[in-house]
């Protein structure tokens, strides 16, 4: 599993001019699922997300977690975060998990990280056509591939 989390100080899903789903202070996570990905993935990204050191303390570094402010958390579906572009210009998206691998995956990743940080996780829908918005605080922005934790 591939993730893409970034420090927000606002974000929002939206489909078909509707929002589904808003935050405000915490962590807007985008989630590809790969071919191979199991629970053992989605709990070491959990940890991960959950305690990453990415927001500030009171002296200015980044030393607390999104546990540690009291902050939110919005997951959304992205398998083109699974594409390759070694050949060509199109990206090529066979390594993205079959709906029927992603969707459970994605779920659990969403109540896990529920769990750890106290807190409902937003959502956006799998497989719809969505539009993101968010406000990147910092910017901060970090990508962690469950693949290269060893």
């Amino acid at each position: 599993m591939r993730l893409v989390i970034q420090r927000v100080s606002e974000a929002s899903v939206a489909i078909a001019g509707e929002t589904v789903s808003a935050i405000g202070r915490g962590l807007l996570v985008l989630v590809g699922v790969e071919e191979g990905d199991t629970e053992a993935d989605v709990d070491w990204l959990v940890g991960k997300t959950a305690g990453l050191r990415i927001f500030n303390d009171d002296a200015g570094v980044m030393n607390k977690s999104v546990i540690d402010i009291k902050g939110e958390a919005l997951a959304v579906s992205q398998f083109t975060l699974t594409a390759s572009t070694r050949k060509g210009n199109r990206p090529s998206y066979i390594r993205a998990a079959r709906h029927e691998t992603a969707v459970p995956l994605y779920e659990a990743y969403c109540a896990k990280l529920s769990a750890a940080i106290g807190a409902p996780v937003g959502r956006g829908r799998f497989g719809a056509d969505m539009q993101v918005a968010l406000v990147n605080d910092g910017p901060v922005t970090i990508i962690i591939d469950s693949r290269l934790r060893e």
